[in-house]
């Protein structure tokens, strides 16, 4: 768990490095009507790994399961970390009226601490039996899921990168 902890603190480094240099203003600014402001892109992000939190800690109420040797071999950082293919968000992990800049990364950073305290106390093993559904990938080990969230904030990352350049 630790090389994953280790992508999920460089990259929300990254991002936090990218975002807080912005004024209020041009943090929840839409450089165009169908494109997301950074705003709602961490508030996003925040939206997807609470629900990924809350999976997983259901998921842990149940038996241990077992996943295909197939799905353990699916590559999620090229399917996810890429920006290949453009995917819409599904209605739960919407950013629809994201709060102001503080809470945002309030919340961003408090998220990312939630992940990686659950999976210290459960560890690689105990979430390895844990299933996830994602509406896109399909089922994916605890371990996986939460690799899939540093995959994830890397693909917004460079969305992120595209939305200040065209600010």
């Amino acid at each position: 768990m630790e090389k994953i902890h280790r992508r999920l603190d460089n990259v929300h480094g990254r991002l936090l490095t990218l975002i807080e240099p912005l004024d209020k203003e041009k943090f929840a600014l839409r450089p165009a009507p169908n494109i997301w402001s950074v705003a709602e892109v961490v508030h996003h992000l925040c939206l997807v790994e609470q629900h990924m939190i809350q999976s997983i800690e259901q998921e842990l109420t149940q038996p241990p399961k077992r996943l295909p040797l197939l799905n353990h071999l699916i590559p999620y950082s090229l399917l996810v970390g890429r920006r290949v293919r453009r995917v819409r968000a599904p209605k739960a992990v919407e950013p629809l009226n994201p709060p102001p800049k503080e809470t945002v990364i309030e919340n961003y950073n408090r998220v990312r601490a939630t992940i990686k305290a659950l999976s210290r106390e459960h560890g690689r093993k105990r979430l390895s039996q844990v299933v996830m559904k994602h509406p896109f990938l399909g089922a994916f080990s605890g371990v996986k899921a939460i690799a899939f969230v540093g995959y994830h904030e890397q693909r917004h990352y460079k969305q992120i990168q595209e939305i200040i350049s065209q600010l």
